[in-house]
């Protein structure tokens, strides 16, 4: 069994932006939808047998009381995250299992998903669908990070050749790097390269040496590197902490992802997406594999 975890949001940002509106006889626009919808159909096409597709239902998370800028939806623009509903609607009728994330993050669904896959003796290899930099820390063993759209699959390896870190690293690189897309900004003074070079010694953050005439590795910076981290120490463990996924994200189990076919909603759904090919090829793609 191979399990495919998608990034729902990804996907839905992915085709707002790629594809050309399209408003439907009620006045939705409803073009991102029936992206995402044809590109798991055509997943399903290419053979996914288990998937789980995971959302920002709400995009604020418990992370916003953490830390005051961290990504809440202000700057979605609104003709995108009214869609979400739809995505999530759309995907069900499908038959595919929605993890539409309230208090967690769609990100933290897909690490616990993928963290319980993984345990499964029955799963061969774990694909986490999305190119986003901190679901980075899941990979190893049988879980893989896949970018779909540009058809490059990173295991291990590959993540420590992008970053220059192992995976278990990406929550501290990304602690002091800091991650724009999330909303926080790192250490001043700490480069990728420096960053990649310091955790590839060390690890983690707690295990940088309070000396820093212990801090042995070649970068120029290194002492202002340091300097930057004893003063904003707490800050960086915080963005640590924001980085980090969960782990106990109510997901399931992988027998519980298969794709049994379309419910009875999906024509309807289809109609509101103006998509009247869809339930055809899902039925047929259901009548190949009976």
């Amino acid at each position: 069994m191979k399990v495919h975890l998608i990034d729902g949001t990804y996907e839905l940002f992915r085709h707002f932006y790629a594809i050309p509106s399209r408003v439907n006889a009620d006045g939705m626009d409803v073009a991102a939808v029936r992206g995402v919808v044809g590109s798991m159909l055509q997943l399903l096409g290419d053979g996914a047998t288990h998937v789980g597709v995971a959302t920002d239902h709400v995009i604020e998370s418990w992370r916003n009381d953490l830390w005051a800028t961290y990504k809440d939806g202000s700057g979605v623009d609104p003709v995108l995250k009214a869609q979400f509903p739809l995505l999530e609607e759309a995907c069900a009728a499908l038959g595919l299992t929605v993890w539409p994330m309230v208090e967690d993050e769609a990100d933290d669904a897909l690490g616990s998903a993928a963290w319980v896959a993984a345990e499964d003796p029955d799963v061969e290899q774990v694909l986490i669908c999305t190119p986003d930099k901190d679901m980075g820390q899941c990979v190893g063993g049988k879980i893989v990070q896949l970018d779909r759209r540009k058809q490059v699959i990173y295991d291990a390896d590959g993540i420590r050749a992008k970053f220059g870190v192992d995976p278990e690293s990406i929550p501290d690189y990304l602690a002091v790097v800091g991650d724009s897309a999330d909303g926080f900004p790192g250490l001043q003074g700490w480069g990728a390269k420096g960053a990649a070079k310091v955790l590839a010694r060390w690890k983690h953050l707690d295990l940088l040496p309070d000396d820093v005439a212990e801090w042995d590795v070649q970068v120029p910076s290194i002492r202002s590197m340091a300097a930057r981290f004893f003063e904003h120490r707490e800050q960086a463990m915080l963005f640590r902490v924001l980085a980090t996924l969960k782990r106990d994200c109510a997901v399931g189990t992988p027998s519980e992802w298969a794709w049994r076919g379309p419910t009875d909603a999906f024509d309807q759904v289809c109609e509101r997406l103006e998509a009247p090919e869809y339930p055809k090829r899902a039925a047929a793609l259901l009548a190949k594999r009976s």
